[in-house]
């Protein structure tokens, strides 16, 4: 169990990439398929999409009541930020032929960029 907020928004980000490329045929639907129906993405409210959304929101406050990440942060936007740079990295993998970017590099990078970003003092 790791305590440390950043060593969970980087195993955050590890587990959710992972996921999508061990689940191909599923990240390709998620991906593709369902973004195409705009009345499927308006209308569709998925509970445990908003819990695991909220997973992220539970890290960085728990971070910004330790004192390691800032406060001036509104977690609801570092969230979706956060997931919506995952999000395009599982859509690349998805579509592209040929993966030029590892997990672990991908992994790294978005994570260290959003960590410096949000990171107290």
């Amino acid at each position: 169990r790791e305590e440390d907020p950043f060593g969970k928004l980087r195993r955050f980000a590890a587990t959710h990439l992972s996921m999508i490329t061990e689940n191909q045929d599923w990240a390709e639907v998620v991906q593709v398929e369902l973004r195409q129906s705009t009345k499927f993405m308006r209308e569709y409210v998925n509970k445990l999409y908003i819990e695991y959304l909220n997973l992220i929101t539970d890290i960085l406050k728990d971070g910004q009541e330790k004192g390691l990440i800032r406060k001036d942060i509104t977690t609801g936007i570092i969230k979706r930020a956060f997931l919506g740079a995952l999000d395009e990295m599982a859509r690349y993998w998805v579509l592209s032929a040929k993966k030029k970017h590892s997990i672990a590099d991908a992994t790294r990078q978005i994570s260290d960029v959003f960590l410096k970003g949000i990171k107290e003092g």
